[in-house]
């Protein structure tokens, strides 16, 4: 009797002292939707400031038609609990508490939980995914442009610089001064976005880069926060441009919550003294690979600052693949890269990879493979070998073909050198489920900039770009590669990483505007530009089959094309003028008669040419 009237009066204290998320317990994710596949939901509720949520006698109650509690889970740390809900299909939008009952200490405290309806299609208008058919656009939000001042420092974040005289501190770019230039990136041709992580990063330095998470749950406020980032979302989509988001879940940051304060043990791979990974990419897939070095690869950190999340983990598992459904229904993302695909779990990733795709058919993910060989990256995604692990992975960040591009504008010609080695990757597309999903590019946010990998020669760089938004695939660009911007990773990659001129209220230059570039950014720019919007509407290009000849003494000729359309592309790597005879190519050739310079616009008869030194050239033909 004396049990029940302290249960009566709990539920009394309820009514009058029910505490927000906001207080001093949180409950992960933070909301849930109604209709979701993902209906048997894992609730994980922290308590802060050495508030315990569990005790040896306590009990958990949810009163909400359609709702049941399955399953309470009570790690070491009693600042956590793991509720495991199940949510009827016939549940109805709404808000329900969860109610904690100390019967022992003659405690209680509750939580608000709300039960959302989808967004419109249910995961069918939304999510679109990205295709072959769009030029991908990536920005570090914090170099790029500063929408809000009133941001650019928020106060408690450990990270308090803000100064543009050095890489190493935060420059104040945020998701507003990326929404600012929309139209900018339209007419450049770009249809979709890819931001470098957007997640709360409270670390105390290096913070610019934003792969270093201290809450899943929060949008930086510094690039402001959840609001901004919904609106930047709006307004691509309003535009007929997409998102991708950058996806960590490899690690998190040091002063993540849940390093700080671990809900048990295991959470994190542990060793005895600090571990780094081999970054040996090899002995995941080499049939001779010892246990101990397979082990030191997945479960070594990245780095001391990130820690090595322990996917085996189911509670860490179920809080990743929950954040990433969370993300996709909340924000409407339409696609992700994944950060630093090699290191995870990769039994994991499967699980979490097909939980998006069940959810969101039309979602598309590819993951960052910075390997070496084409075995080694195809590994990673779907392929078609007969070996024991298959990935389900779509695509993957094409390092091999970069390293193809690079030595064809950098190398001389050989048997396996120069263009050779593009011709040879290429060849073997073979062993990919699907090529055309795997994203090309000519650097990014943690390699040196093409045109200073080029040392600034721009027959070669305009070539490279020809190359990009031609070859099978699709095409990703760094933001400022559009431009003569120059930059390496030596002395440090925070180099590549400057901020995009224009992007700031007193900068001396726009380059946003015409005016306010250089003759040479212009020229890059207008070549990019030209090739970028003929592409949107290019059957060939964007949709069409490739047929690559062999390369002859640095000349090397490709095709793009389906029954609509065909586009020739030549491309001269060696260091003298080369002859093009179209007799060669009379596959591809036979029944055309003309031909449009898609660059330049020219016309006329179709014939052998000469094209001058690191020149290229893209033709459409035409009967």
């Amino acid at each position: 009797m004396k049990k029940n009237f302290l249960f009566v009066a709990c539920f009394l204290f309820f009514v009058v002292t029910s505490f927000a998320q906001t207080g001093d317990y949180k409950c992960y994710p933070t909301n849930w939707w109604v209709g979701m596949k993902w209906n048997k939901l894992q609730l994980m509720v922290h308590g802060q400031n050495g508030k315990h949520v569990w005790a040896d006698k306590s009990t958990v109650q949810i009163k909400y038609p359609g709702v049941k509690i399955v399953n309470i889970h009570k790690p070491e740390n009693r600042n956590y609990i793991f509720i495991d809900l199940e949510i009827a299909a016939n549940t109805k939008p709404g808000t329900f508490k969860i109610d904690f009952v100390f019967i022992d200490l003659k405690d209680c405290f509750s939580l608000n939980y709300e039960l959302k309806p989808r967004r419109s299609g249910n995961g069918t208008l939304f999510a679109q995914g990205v295709t072959a058919k769009d030029f991908i656009y990536l920005i570090m939000p914090d170099r790029f442009s500063n929408g809000d001042e009133s941001n650019d420092r928020v106060a408690d974040m450990r990270d308090q610089s803000l100064n543009r005289d050095t890489v190493f501190n935060r420059h104040g770019g945020d998701l507003l001064g990326v929404q600012n230039h929309l139209d900018y990136l339209y007419k450049l041709g770009v249809t979709t976005i890819w931001l470098n992580p957007v997640i709360e990063n409270d670390m105390p330095n290096r913070t610019e880069h934003g792969y270093a998470f201290t809450d899943h749950y929060k949008v930086d406020a510094r690039l402001g926060g959840d609001k901004a980032y919904q609106q930047l979302i709006d307004a691509t989509h309003a535009k007929g441009m997409k998102m991708i988001q950058d996806a960590v879940y490899n690690h998190v940051g040091l002063y993540h919550f849940t390093v700080q304060d671990m809900p048990m043990k295991d959470w994190l791979h542990q060793w005895p003294a600090y571990t780094n990974t081999t970054y040996k990419d090899q002995v995941l897939f080499d049939p001779y690979a010892s246990k101990k070095d397979v082990k030191q690869m997945e479960a070594g950190w990245f780095t001391p600052q990130m820690p090595d999340l322990n996917q085996e983990n189911p509670f860490v598992a179920n809080f990743l693949i929950q954040h990433a459904l969370w993300t996709v229904e909340n924000f409407g993302i339409d696609g992700w890269r994944i950060d630093t695909y090699a290191y995870n779990d990769l039994a994991f990733m499967n699980r979490c990879n097909k939980a998006l795709m069940d959810e969101y058919p039309k979602l598309t993910m590819f993951g960052e493979t910075w390997v070496h060989g084409v075995p080694n990256q195809s590994y990673f995604v779907q392929n078609n070998y007969d070996i024991p692990f298959k990935s389900n992975l779509q695509a993957a960040t094409d390092f091999q073909t970069l390293w193809g591009i690079t030595d064809a504008m950098t190398k001389d010609f050989g048997w396996t050198d120069g263009v050779n080695r593009l011709y040879t990757t290429l060849a073997q597309d073979f062993v990919y489920k699907d090529a055309t999903r795997n994203v090309i590019f000519l650097d990014n946010h943690d390699m040196s900039r093409f045109y200073s990998v080029v040392n600034q020669n721009m027959d070669k760089y305009k070539s490279a770009l020809s190359w990009l938004l031609t070859c099978r695939g699709i095409p990703q660009m760094y933001y400022g590669d559009e431009l003569a911007t120059t930059g390496t990773t030596s002395p440090n990659d925070g180099y590549v990483r400057l901020d995009f001129p224009g992007g700031w209220k007193n900068d001396s230059l726009n380059k946003f505007t015409i005016e306010g570039r250089t003759q040479t950014d212009q020229e890059i720019f207008q070549h990019l530009a030209t090739l970028a919007n003929f592409r949107k509407s290019s059957s060939a290009l964007t949709t069409g089959k490739m047929m690559q000849y062999l390369p002859d003494d640095g000349l090397y000729v490709y095709f793009r094309y389906d029954n609509e359309q065909t586009i020739m592309v030549a491309m001269n790597t060696a260091k003298v003028d080369k002859k093009v005879s179209i007799d060669n190519y009379k596959e591809r050739t036979d029944g055309f008669t003309t031909f449009k310079n898609v660059i330049t616009k020219e016309t006329g008869a179709l014939a052998d040419f000469n094209i001058g030194s690191y020149k290229t050239v893209v033709y459409q033909l035409m009967k």
